[in-house]
């Protein structure tokens, strides 16, 4: 795959990866009004278990294709916004936290963070977007602080529907319950996930094209 050199080389590839997406929930919606009375109810299921998949896989693949368009940039963190500086550190915070470390590699750690401004971001460890297979508000809201995104602005009025509607009914679906949406639903479903989805992709897109992934210089 082609670098992200160019903040148009970004959208392209979240705008085709969002579509395709889109197209495969509108494709199936469109299966379950033509299918059968017998077959509707397995594609009930089908059209939550599809939504959710493609809201943690977009979110996921939207977030690693940001930062991959900054580390190429190599720019130095003494340029760059706070928090991606902070982000390079988390997972060896979170290494050290879970582990009894010594003494020597907590100081290590520290002595980094502190002289690591002229050092450039040519690396984003994957493990740093993790969805854990379980994307709920909470750890949405943990990628958002990452990302820089405000969720409490963007995504807190969904948090019903993140947490029961679209991740409780997956799941509920994958342990063999019957859980499903009514017919009357899925439009509901399909333009709110769509709507999640499309509100993740912008902002992304917004701190590219706004660069607010840079030290904001005062005026």
């Amino acid at each position: 795959m082609s670098k992200l050199r160019s903040e148009s080389d970004l959208s392209d590839s979240l705008d085709g990866n969002l579509t395709s997406r889109i197209r495969e929930l509108s494709d199936l919606k469109q299966a379950i009004r033509d299918a059968s009375n017998l077959n509707r109810a397995v594609l009930l299921k089908a059209i939550v278990a599809l939504a959710y998949a493609h809201w943690e896989g977009f979110v996921k693949f939207s977030a690693q294709k940001y930062f991959e368009y900054i580390t190429i940039r190599r720019l130095q963190f003494s340029s760059m916004h706070p928090q991606i500086y902070a982000n390079s550190f988390l997972i060896r915070l979170n290494g050290l936290s879970n582990s009894k470390s010594s003494l020597e590699e907590k100081l290590q750690l520290i002595s980094d963070i502190l002289t690591s401004h002229d050092k450039r971001f040519s690396f984003i460890n994957p493990d740093l977007i993790n969805t854990g297979s379980n994307l709920k508000s909470d750890t949405l809201r943990e990628i958002c602080l990452i990302c820089g995104i405000d969720y409490e602005k963007k995504f807190s009025d969904k948090k019903t529907f993140i947490d029961l509607i679209l991740l409780k009914r997956r799941n509920s679906i994958a342990h063999g319950d019957e859980a499903l949406v009514s017919i009357d639903e899925i439009d509901y479903l399909v333009e709110t996930v769509t709507g999640l989805m499309r509100t993740f992709k912008n902002e992304l897109e917004n701190k590219i094209y706004l660069k607010e992934y840079l030290v904001r210089k005062s005026a």
